[in-house]
Formats: C-alpha cells, sequence, structure tokens
C-alpha cells in the first residue's frame, strides 16, 4: 500500500530556548517537509502578537522551504472548556477563537485543541514548555464526567461557524484528561457536533496506555483531520512511558496500514517532549530517521 502522509514535526521537539525561525531551519534541515508551532501566552508567537508579526514567521517559513501545517498550544491546561468556572469557560473559548484567528494569517488548516478535563494526575511543568505562565491549572478541578460532556460539547458547535469563517479546521486531540476515553465515544462526540470544521487531531501515542491506537484510526476514520506521531512503553507507567519512535508499544506498521486505507494524506507531526537534556537538537535528526522508515520513505 502507498504511502501518501506528509512528515511534520511540532515545536515542543526543540531545544526550549531555540527561537521559532532557528527550529524551522532545524527542521528543513533535518528533513521534515513541515512544523507544528505553539501558540504561548506570549513571546514570539502569543495571544497578543500582531498581524506584522505573525505573517513575518509565515514569511520566514516560505523563504525557508517549510509548510507550518498546524497550531498547537498549551493554554488550554489554565483554559479549560470544561471548568467549573465561567469565567475560565469564556476564556477558553476567547482562545480557541483566536487560535483561529492566528492560525488563518499563518495559512495551516487545522488548529490542536484540548476538549477540556474530567480530571488530570501530573502537574503543569509535566505538561507545558511554559508553564510558569500559568495561574490557574486545570488539574485543579475534577470535573463531573456528564458536566464535561455537554459543556464541551456546547463550546464546540459553538465554536464551529468561527472556525468555518476562518476556513481552518478545530481538531480536538485525544489527550490524559480522563475524558473522550475511547473511540467510540470520541466518533459519537465529533458526530453529535455535526460540523465538518470539527475534527479530530488523533495522537497516536496518548492511546497506548489504555488502548490501541490502530483501533481508533479505523473507528474513527475521514474524521480524522490530523495526526501527531509519539510512542510509549506501558511498562513504564506515566509520562515516563513516553520514548522515541520505534522506542514503545506502538505497532507502526499497523498504525500506518489504517492510516493508508483511509486514504490519509494529511501531516502526521512528531511531537517528541521532553526533548534530549544533552545534545538536544539530535532528537530531530533521530526522529526524522525513525519517520522516514515508519511512513515507509526509505
Amino acid at each position: 500500500m502507498h504511502c501518501k502522509i506528509k512528515k511534520g514535526i511540532n515545536i515542543w521537539s526543540f531545544p526550549e530556548q531555540m527561537n521559532i525561525v532557528d527550529c524551522m531551519r532545524l527542521a528543513k534541515e533535518g528533513g521534515f517537509q513541515g512544523i507544528e508551532l505553539a501558540l504561548s501566552m506570549k513571546g514570539e508567537l502569543g495571544l497578543t502578537s500582531s498581524v506584522e508579526e505573525i505573517l513575518r514567521l509565515k514569511q520566514k517559513a516560505d523563504e525557508i522551504g517549510i509548510v507550518i501545517n498546524s497550531l498547537a498550544t498549551g493554554l488550554y491546561w489554565q483554559f479549560s472548556l470544561t471548568s467549573n468556572r465561567e469565567d475560565i469557560r469564556q476564556k477558553a473559548k476567547e482562545t480557541v477563537r483566536r487560535q483561529l484567528d492566528i492560525g488563518a494569517l499563518l495559512g495551516v488548516d487545522c488548529i490542536l485543541v484540548c476538549p477540556g478535563t474530567v480530571g488530570v494526575d501530573f502537574t503543569p511543568d509535566e505538561v507545558v514548555p511554559d508553564a510558569s505562565e500559568i495561574e490557574f491549572f486545570a488539574g485543579s478541578e475534577v470535573i463531573d464526567y456528564d458536566v464535561a460532556y455537554d459543556r464541551a460539547l456546547s463550546a464546540f458547535i459553538e465554536l464551529a461557524p468561527y472556525a468555518e469563517e476562518k476556513k481552518v479546521m478545530i481538531g480536538v486531540e485525544n489527550i490524559w484528561n480522563k475524558f473522550l476515553l475511547s473511540p467510540l465515544e470520541m466518533r459519537d462526540f465529533i458526530d453529535k457536533i455535526g460540523s465538518p470544521w470539527v475534527r479530530v487531531f488523533f495522537d497516536v501515542g496518548n492511546v497506548v496506555a489504555f488502548g490501541y491506537p490502530e483501533q481508533w484510526i479505523r473507528i474513527l476514520g475521514k474524521r480524522i483531520a490530523k495526526v501527531h506521531f509519539k510512542d510509549y512503553r506501558r511498562d513504564a507507567k506515566g509520562l515516563a512511558g513516553f520514548v522515541d519512535l520505534l522506542a514503545g508499544d506502538v505497532d507502526y506498521v499497523r498504525v500506518v496500514d489504517e492510516l493508508v486505507a483511509l486514504d490519509y494524506d494529511g501531516w502526521a507531526n512528531a511531537e517528541m517532549c521532553p526533548v534530549y537534556k544533552c545534545y538536544s537538537d539530535q532528537i530531530v535528526y533521530n526522529t526524522s530517521a525513525a519517520m522516514d522508515r515508519i511512513l515507509r520513505i526509505k
């Protein structure tokens, strides 16, 4: 079966101190076709970045010859769509709209959105590169599952028309949030929203602790807008289980077979965090070589 999947990498895979343009250059040098940027509270690409600053990044990507293919963010660990606090839920929706605005300027076709949480078992500095900016952490709340479901569903139904206006899809990511825990539930959640502008940003590695990614891909089907590649070793438990591609328990032969069977020709972005402690740029080259093997490029 022929694989048409495009090869990308998430910016969290790079040394934290490296600026965005240098990350794009390193990604290109490492053999990636595309890069997934991340929206922060402030900084080079922040909530208050000007149109000129955002377009400059797009121009630099064009000059380097790399595609900015999606826009992630860690802000939903602070601004959760399912929070018990109405002000937090409203801020979360404002963040989605701003992310869509910036995504449209960057030319991406999809943004990554965490649908909210029921609860989490880690601290902000374990999951957010700029955790020092967080004043309120979603993990400090436990939300009733049915309440979280209704809040998230309502939010995405409300946000879908804005995504359509901006011509940028919202990709709902499966994440360690004790919410939307099965492919059947994720499938039905997306179908209830009922918009082609709200689909799934499927993270292969995130389901290995409690399921099989190849089953998720088959069940979600064309609802998948974009894919994250990472690997996970079940025996390690917790966040320490995330390892280099091909070093964990993801059956990447079956994963790619299922994506090919769907005729998926979108992006697979490697999300490799935390980065190496020494020679941290090496993770980009190692990941590129592993993805070539996974995607049957070599």
